[in-house]
């Protein structure tokens, strides 16, 4: 396997529109404001636009469709020819890299998806509470989409470095093994020679 820039371009393309929309999502999440109600004494909350939770969820897709590329092309490290070594660390490097850009996905797409689903929820619900004098609305915590946004931002080096990694890895072994496969080659043509000339 050759390193594919195609790859590179699009796998980079998938992970910064996730980590746009993570940002957005953090910009954008809801909030709620307490409301009298007009027929009696009680108050209750009203959230704005559940937008936050479409960026996440949109987040999620793109950063899954990056990962299933990345893990396909690469046959998810496990399933692929045998790593060789080439250079020097880079096996290392690949399978570092490799573990880091997973637990990256994971944390990142729980976050994404945890954060999406608290503030659809609390978009969505209206409270009704029995005292007059509440004065907050509970509403999705700061930072959920912000760490989804950093976890996307690792996870982007992560993953370029174990592609690099392991397209070098792969395309070194298999020169190498051409070039064994050469000299065997060469190493017959010339038994072939001193056969024939003793014959």
């Amino acid at each position: 396997m050759g390193f594919s820039l195609a790859v590179v371009a699009v796998t980079a393309s998938l992970n910064l529109i996730a980590f746009v929309l993570a940002i957005g999502a953090e910009r954008r999440r809801s909030t709620g404001i307490v409301v009298p109600d007009e027929y009696d004494e009680r108050t209750f909350c009203v959230y704005d636009s559940d937008a936050s939770s479409v960026y996440g969820l949109s987040a999620f897709a793109a950063l899954l469709v990056s990962q299933a590329l990345m893990s396909g092309t690469t046959k998810c490290l496990c399933f692929g020819g045998r790593i060789t070594r080439g250079r020097a660390g880079l096996p290392a490097c690949a399978v570092s890299s490799f573990v880091v850009s997973w637990l990256c996905f994971l944390a990142a797409e729980v976050c994404l998806v945890a954060g999406s689903a608290r503030n659809a929820y609390h978009t969505k619900y209206i409270g009704y509470y029995e005292k007059k004098d509440l004065t907050s609305c509970i509403a999705l915590r700061k930072g959920v989409f912000a760490a989804a946004a950093a976890f996307v931002l690792i996870l982007i080096i992560s993953s370029l470095s174990f592609y690099w990694s392991y397209a070098n890895t792969e395309t070194a072994g298999w020169v190498k093994h051409q070039n064994e496969g050469v000299a065997m080659a060469e190493q017959g043509e010339d038994k072939g020679e001193f056969r024939s000339s003793h014959v």
